[in-house]
Order: C-alpha cells, then structure tokens, then sequence
C-alpha cells in the first residue's frame, strides 16, 4: 500500500496533523503525541505523521531524560506486534509506535517497525527506524541489507550503495552483499549519466521536479536526444547572436542551459557565471543552480572513473568527499548571502548532519522550523540530531 503525504489524507486528519505539528513546537509533546496517534489510527500509511510522530518522541525524551523508561514495559506490547507483522503490519507498526513513544531507544520497537512496514510496503517509513538502529551499529548484515534495499525503493541509489560499500568492508567474503553492491553500483552510474528515469511508463519530468526550470531543461534534454544535432545548431546561433547582443540576458542563460543539457558542465558554469555578473543583483535560485550544475560535474567525473583502476574505490571516495565538502562551503556562503531564506537554512542543515557536525545541524534546524514547507522535516532532523549527541 503506498505512503501518504500531508496533501493525500482528509482534511480533519490534515487539521489534527497540523495541530500535532505546532504543538511540537510549542514544546506541548504530550499533546502532540495524543494527536499524532489518533492520526496515524485512522491513517495508518500517512508518512508525515510517522515522520513527526518520531521527533514528538525523541524530544519528549530529551526533556525527561530516563523518567518513562523507567515506568514502562513493552515487552508485552512488543510480543502483540511481532505476532502481528505478517497477518496486519500496520497494527505492528502502531503497536511498536506506542512502545517508542515511552522509550524511543528501543532497538526492537525500531526493528518491528522497519520489518512491517517493508510488508506493507511503507520503504519511508522502514527508513526511518532502519537508519536510527543502523547508526546505532552500522556492521549489522541484516539492518543494513534491509536499509539498503528500502533506500533504493525510493531512488536513494547513492545512499544505498554508500551502505553497502560499509558492508563489504566487514563482509568481505559474503556474496550477497557482493551481487548487490555491484548491481546497485550500475544502477548509480545510469543515475549519474542521466539515464535513471527516462523512458519509464508515466514518467513526468514537470510532475517529478518541484524546480520548474529544472523540469523544463530535462524536457528539452528529452527532446533534443531524438535530435542530435538540435542543440549544438542552437549553440551556434545564439553563440553568433550574442556577439552582437554581448549583454543580453536572457541569450546567456539559455546558452548556459543548453550547454548544460549537453552535459558540458564547464561551459554551462562559464555562462552562469557570467549572467550572475552582469545582474549584479540577488538571485538565489541562480546561485543554487550554480551549485546543482557543479554537483552534476562531479557526479559526471565519479562515473568517468575506470571502475578496472586498482584505485578506484580510492579516487571515487576522494570526488565524493571532495563534492560533500564544495556542498556545504557552498551553501554556508548562500545562508551567509540570504540569511532569511529559510530553505537554505534546512539545506544547510542536512549538509550539517550528513558531515557529523551535529552542533552546527541543529542551530540551522532550529531556524529551519519556520518554514512551513519544513516544519516536521526539521523537527524530525532536531530529535535525530541530540539522540546522536546522546541527550536522550
């Protein structure tokens, strides 16, 4: 059965969500709790609420830490819901959600969690409690073949492989982990040439991308494959146009577009670059596209990479690293540019967190909060960050 999202539930369930949400805030998770779980009673699929449900109780932990353990014994409750795994999951999964609500340390409520949901088919669900117990130990086989293929159910391919690189460090010898370590790895370098999602029935770029620029060059990219020539007949004859029109906007950045669809990153920067200097003005989303180009170079410069070289693994780990590094310099400087954009703040954040810098994650997600967009990713980021800090 599929997830749902907050604009797929019916508006009295939307309206108790909401409520748990800003009660979250309010530092009332009692409250919020109490009304998260009559929302996931009634809608036992809806993903958000999961989601906000987990950071109601990694916070409420946080405030009282040691008292509801104490009182609590799940063990009764957890023995309904491992029963109760294969002939219902999603009472498993409410069942094992009350146990976290007064211990969400517990590594079996996690584990009933994740093994339910992947039954009924929930991956964004099962990730949630998969990636808590696997930072909790990442050599477990089992936790980890199970995020790993829950990940790549959601198109995550890169973090997915990243899991089973981990793996085949301890495992050296397993040939499971072997075949689908090689297997995703083929999956990321389509991903990384661009050929992950063409051609797939009902795929919509515009449906799939929230940047509508971004949706509109990938349709073009579609188009000028079946014509191969198309784009570089283009290229030339704006090339010749700006010659005589050196300051006109709107050519430069189709030219950065189109050098771009191509894939050669470095003109499309050049182009960029050069836009970005004749506005002279603040343009975030040509800046975030600036950094989403070079992304892509280094994405383009991992699948060059001779997968035959003996170094490979070292050189694909240095340009993986070496792009998380420009990510996150790049996106202080945006925060640092556009201090309001509350966006840039979560993105900061997340880079924050996947870099271990946990102290610098939740001061972003703490400003994060307030976009209406992010309020329970956030949220969710914040309790994820001070169980790692141990807090809880």
């Amino acid at each position: 059965m599929a997830e749902k999202s907050v604009n797929n539930v019916s508006l009295e369930v939307r309206s108790l969500f909401h409520r748990a949400v800003d009660a979250i805030e309010r530092g009332n998770y009692d409250y919020a709790i109490t009304l998260l779980e009559k929302v996931l009673e009634r809608e036992p699929t809806f993903f958000d609420a999961h989601k906000a449900l987990r950071a109601a109780q990694l916070a409420r932990a946080k405030s009282r830490p040691g008292f509801l353990k104490k009182l609590f014994r799940g063990a009764t409750v957890l023995g309904k819901a491992q029963i109760s795994i294969k002939k219902n999951p999603l009472e498993a999964i409410l069942l094992a959600e009350k146990v976290l609500t007064e211990d969400p340390q517990n590594l079996q409520a996690h584990k009933i969690i994740a093994e339910a949901a992947l039954e009924a088919d929930m991956p964004q669900t099962a990730i949630l409690s998969l990636e808590y117990v696997w930072k909790l130990n990442p050599t477990d086989r089992d936790v980890g073949l199970k995020l790993a293929d829950a990940l790549a159910k959601v198109g995550r391919w890169q973090e997915a492989e990243s899991i089973l690189n981990g793996l085949q460090r301890v495992y050296s010898d397993d040939l499971e982990i072997a075949q689908k370590l090689r297997d995703f790895s083929a999956r990321v370098a389509m991903e990384e040439k661009g050929y992950g999602t063409f051609g797939k029935e009902g795929s919509s770029f515009r449906a799939a991308l929230k940047d509508q620029h971004e949706a509109i060059v990938l349709e073009k990219e579609q188009q000028i494959s079946k014509a191969p020539d198309a784009a570089e007949k283009l290229i030339q004859e704006y090339e010749k146009r700006l010659q005589a029109e050196p300051d006109n906007l709107r050519l430069i950045r189709t030219l950065g577009d189109l050098y771009a669809e191509k894939k050669d990153f470095d003109r499309a920067l050049q182009y960029y670059q050069r836009l970005r200097a004749l506005e002279a003005g603040v343009d975030p989303a040509l800046d975030k596209l600036i950094a989403d180009i070079t992304a892509r170079k280094y994405d383009q410069m991992i699948a060059a990479l001779d997968q035959g070289s003996p170094d490979y693994e070292v050189q694909r780990a240095q340009l993986i690293q070496e792009k998380q590094n420009y990510l996150l310099e790049e996106c202080k400087r945006r925060a640092e540019r556009y201090p309001t954009d509350l966006q840039i703040r979560f993105e900061l954040g997340t880079l924050y967190y996947q870099a271990g810098k946990l102290n610098e994650a939740i001061q972003e997600f703490q400003k994060a909060q307030a976009h209406p967009h992010r309020r329970v990713q956030a949220l969710y980021y914040l309790g994820c960050c001070f169980c790692s800090e141990g807090d809880i």
